[in-house]
């Protein structure tokens, strides 16, 4: 896993970077959400709207401690979506503290969770949480998603962090399989088919999604 052990003053972009790139357009397509939306359909079979945010929600918290070298536990998730008029702000808070977290100096550095990973592979998961479900969340609402319009490197990392980590987290049910994509796909397109996501999903009854970069 070299590419993903990189220092950031190795050439590698430091993760508070990307996640901020990808944690702001995530809070904004959360913000601008309808409460009617929650019962969505999304292109993770298993999730509504409601389901993926709480997922997230989890996510970002939990990756947050990670950051900080402290325990996590993914057992169970709390149901954090429509319990008090502010969840929406109480999702961009803990994301704005994901990225402090994996901000402070040596937070790259080491290891850290249960299984001891290098701590910018695990930094890594969380970008790519981050950003795909931003993008499933886009799509069951019907908005556009662009994956980091300032050009941070958000894409080319999660390319090599799944190139790496895919086959492992296939064989744990943490990842399907790859989504064969037409020629010219661009890369965020073909990133989403390494997730085992079909990047030209629609919601039932809409025409075909148009292709994204």
């Amino acid at each position: 896993m070299s590419d993903l052990r990189t220092a950031p003053e190795s050439g590698a972009p430091a993760l508070g970077v990307l996640l901020d790139a990808s944690g702001r357009l995530a809070v904004d397509l959360v913000r601008a959400l309808p409460d009617a939306s929650l019962t969505h359909r999304t292109p993770c079979a298993d999730y509504d709207v409601r389901a993926l945010l709480d997922h997230l929600f989890h996510v970002v918290v939990q990756f947050r401690e990670l950051a900080l070298k402290r325990p996590s536990d993914f057992s169970a998730t709390p149901e954090r979506v429509a319990v008090g008029a502010d969840w929406r702000e109480g999702f961009a808070a803990a994301v704005t503290e994901l990225v402090g977290a994996w901000s402070l100096p040596g937070a790259e550095e080491g290891t850290t969770g249960a299984m001891d990973l290098p701590a910018r592979t695990v930094g890594c998961m969380a970008l790519l949480d981050l950003t795909v479900h931003a993008w499933d969340l886009a799509r069951a609402l019907g908005v556009p998603y662009r994956p980091d319009p300032d050009g941070t490197g958000v894409v080319p990392v999660l390319e090599r962090a799944v190139a790496e980590l895919g086959p492992t987290a296939r064989r744990m049910g943490m990842m399907g399989e790859p989504v064969a994509v037409p020629e010219g796909a661009g890369a965020f397109e073909r990133l989403l088919a390494a997730t085992g996501r079909d990047p030209r999903w629609t919601p039932p009854g809409e025409g075909a999604a148009p292709g994204e970069s």
